[in-house]
């Protein structure tokens, strides 16, 4: 549920300024605290990126119809649905606003129900920088990440940066970088 004090939504210039220095914004009882943590979580883009063997079983199905940008708006509110979110009006309207600028993405697994899962993130330079994914039915977030990956290979990015890394992105072969390197390969992926 989300908290009754909501965040005002940030200027889209002061957001993607903020992520071009390695910072990033969570909502956190009305308040809007920023972020830049000591280690980065890192998905590599490369053939370092790892589909288990489950993951792969599951997408020969073809559960999913996989889109771009589709409802970015719907991905932002089911990735806010949870008991703890950092996730508020002023944060969805901030995303909605890169959104329509041309800097915020979602991936979309969509089956005859509606919207099962998926992911949103900013994309500046040649970085994505990864914000959150959920999934109503089995593999939808996982499914979704494999098709980012392979539309960041073929668009010649750089990083794939996930702020934290966790147990579920470690499976991706997610790793973690210093915060000094990670700003050194930021500053190439921005300029290139």
């Amino acid at each position: 549920m989300l908290n009754m004090s909501q965040t005002k939504a940030i200027d889209a210039d002061v957001l993607l300024s903020a992520y071009t220095q390695g910072v990033f914004p969570m909502a956190d009882e009305g308040e809007i605290l920023w972020f830049s943590p000591e280690n980065r979580g890192l998905i590599p883009i490369d053939d370092h990126f790892r589909i288990n063997h489950g993951l792969r079983k599951a997408m020969r199905k073809k559960p999913f119809e996989v889109y771009f940008d589709r409802d970015f708006e719907g991905v932002m509110r089911g990735c806010a649905e949870r008991d703890e979110t950092w996730i508020d009006e002023g944060i969805i309207e901030s995303y909605c606003n890169l959104h329509e600028l041309g800097f915020a993405h979602s991936v979309e697994c969509w089956d005859d129900e509606g919207l099962q899962g998926g992911l949103y993130g900013v994309s500046y330079g040649r970085v994505f920088f990864g914000e959150s994914m959920f999934s109503r039915k089995s593999n939808a977030s996982k499914i979704a990440m494999v098709h980012l990956v392979e539309h960041l290979r073929a668009n010649d990015y750089e990083l794939l940066d996930t702020q934290w890394l966790n147990d579920h992105l470690k499976t991706f072969g997610g790793y973690e970088v210093p915060r000094a390197q990670y700003l050194k390969m930021l500053k190439q992926a921005i300029r290139d």
